[in-house]
């Protein structure tokens, strides 16, 4: 299946419906790709020309059908817990800090959703230097990941 605005929104519809039905869509919720990024997997931001529209971002290699959909999805588990959450949405907002405590994984059990968010971070793991490898393929970049001293720096779900 080709991964494009129409598949995006699909899995948005999917993934609310599966896992957040108890949370309110009191606002416009869009969804999009944005640049192909080494760290960042996805974001949840409001639209500085229409206040009242959150905006949910995709990295870029998410259109590569290799990344498996799971990952794609625990990703947007994750922006929609931000928004559940009251971070760059209407509602309330639950938490002081968006990943303090080990929230995300608690809400990824909460939700049901723990076998996801466990699959992610093992396929991320396991597959993400070799993605970016494939994406950026500069010997600057490849000298980085194969060399013991210098690496690219591991994203934060690494740890």
């Amino acid at each position: 299946m080709r991964r494009d605005d129409t598949w995006l929104h699909q899995l948005l519809d999917d993934t609310w419906d599966r896992y957040f039905s108890d949370i309110p869509q009191d606002n416009i919720v869009r969804i999009r790709f944005g640049r192909r990024a080494k760290t960042r997997l996805g974001s949840i931001s409001i639209d500085r020309q229409e206040p009242d529209v959150s905006v949910i971002t995709m990295n870029g290699l998410f259109r590569d059908p290799a990344i498996p959909e799971f990952v794609v999805q625990a990703t947007l588990v994750h922006e929609l817990s931000h928004y559940a959450h009251g971070f760059n949405s209407p509602i309330e907002r639950t938490k002081r800090h968006p990943h303090a405590g080990g929230v995300m994984k608690r809400e990824f059990t909460e939700r049901g959703a723990l076998e996801l968010y466990l699959r992610q971070k093992r396929w991320l793991k396991t597959n993400w230097q070799g993605i970016i490898l494939q994406n950026y393929s500069s010997k600057t970049a490849q000298s980085r990941v194969v060399s013991k001293t210098t690496k690219i720096p591991n994203p934060f779900w690494f740890k």
